[in-house]
């Protein structure tokens, strides 16, 4: 039987290289990238077809950093498919980052190096925004557009004697001290990022504890340090020519510095191949390359709190309801604009 997988934010970088290492997988797979920009979503379509020329590749419209169109993806994907094997929650944005670059600099030749490069500590900061829907955009994008996904796909994802599963794409730089309860979406922060990754991070053990009899699993991964358009948008790109041949010479001595998408991907594809009930709910599974540039997985358990992260599941609920009334009343308020033109003409 074919395995339904859909990759959100898979036109690039290591949602792309994800779907490449699927398709070498298993050939049989009906693939769905769910994409906000379709141009490029039709770009990677092609650039996969032209090397898997079998391989069933579908296209799906999606923004997760708008509910509206979340659940109107939510409707196609029912539409199309009976089941969902995999559904792989990459998408993930980084707006207006702002480096300190005092402290780059003195982090650069101190002994310190990899773990600033690795989370970003002390190191990065983002300007975020409210989007349409009146929520924070990274929050949106990163989180909450995810999660309404996941319940609207719950029909798809939990059905008896199927087992489903979640796999999130999080990062080293998710801090518990960038999260805060009282703040869910960061609004008083300017590490909107960080908390939003954490938040993924509780999130997944959330979904496992209430789900899994339901047969849906949920996973958590990050990627190392990889070269990507969200990464590229950290400096100026002289600063990365400057500085990529000490980052290659550091991947020597370190597993985390994955650098390509493609070895980025490596927990991505790892999990896609155990069993679900095999796997640690409370761990984040680290795509790792050694300094040979041999691949491999490895768990490292996350920072997490069980009553934190039950009051946070409740809360996601909560302002789930609170964006379908809004939604449902600016959908009867257009409505009812478009009558008034109606009577008036």
């Amino acid at each position: 039987m074919e395995k339904i997988v859909v990759v959100t934010g898979a036109n690039s970088g290591i949602g792309l290289a994800l779907c490449d290492r699927l398709l070498s997988e298993d050939g049989r797979l009906r693939l769905c990238l769910a994409c906000r920009n379709m141009k490029r979503a039709e770009a990677a379509r092609t650039a996969l077809l032209a090397c898997h020329g079998d391989a069933r590749v579908d296209l799906l419209h999606l923004d997760v950093g708008s509910a509206r169109s979340v659940l109107s993806a939510a409707e196609e994907l029912k539409a199309r498919y009976r089941r969902m094997d995999f559904l792989y929650l990459n998408a993930g944005i980084m707006p207006n980052p702002t480096v300190d670059i005092r402290a780059f600099f003195k982090g650069l030749f101190s002994r310190n190096v990899v773990n600033m490069f690795a989370t970003a500590e002390g190191l990065l900061t983002q300007q975020d925004q409210l989007n349409s829907d009146g929520l924070q955009e990274v929050f949106a994008t990163n989180l909450f557009g995810h999660f309404l996904l996941i319940r609207e796909l719950e029909p798809l994802l939990c059905q008896p004697g199927h087992t489903s599963r979640l796999v999130w794409t999080s990062s080293s730089n998710a801090r518990r001290s960038a999260f805060s309860i009282q703040d869910i979406q960061h609004r008083r922060g300017k590490e909107p990022y960080s908390s939003s990754k954490y938040a993924s991070d509780m999130l997944s053990m959330a979904l496992n504890k209430h789900k899994n009899q339901q047969g849906l699993f949920s996973s958590v991964i990050c990627p190392g340090l990889v070269m990507t358009n969200l990464t590229y948008g950290i400096l100026p790109s002289f600063f990365w020519t400057l500085i990529m041949p000490i980052m290659w010479l550091i991947r020597i001595f370190t597993n985390t510095f994955t650098l390509t998408p493609y070895n980025g991907a490596e927990a991505l594809h790892w999990l896609f191949l155990q069993k679900p009930e095999s796997l640690d709910p409370r761990a984040k599974y680290q795509s790792l390359t050694s300094g040979l540039g041999t691949n491999y997985t490895e768990p490292r358990r996350m920072d997490l709190d069980d009553d934190m992260t039950e009051v946070f599941f409740s809360k996601l609920l909560e302002l789930e309801r609170e964006v379908r009334r809004n939604l449902s009343k600016k959908t009867a308020d257009s409505e009812h604009y478009q009558q008034y033109l109606t009577e008036i003409q």
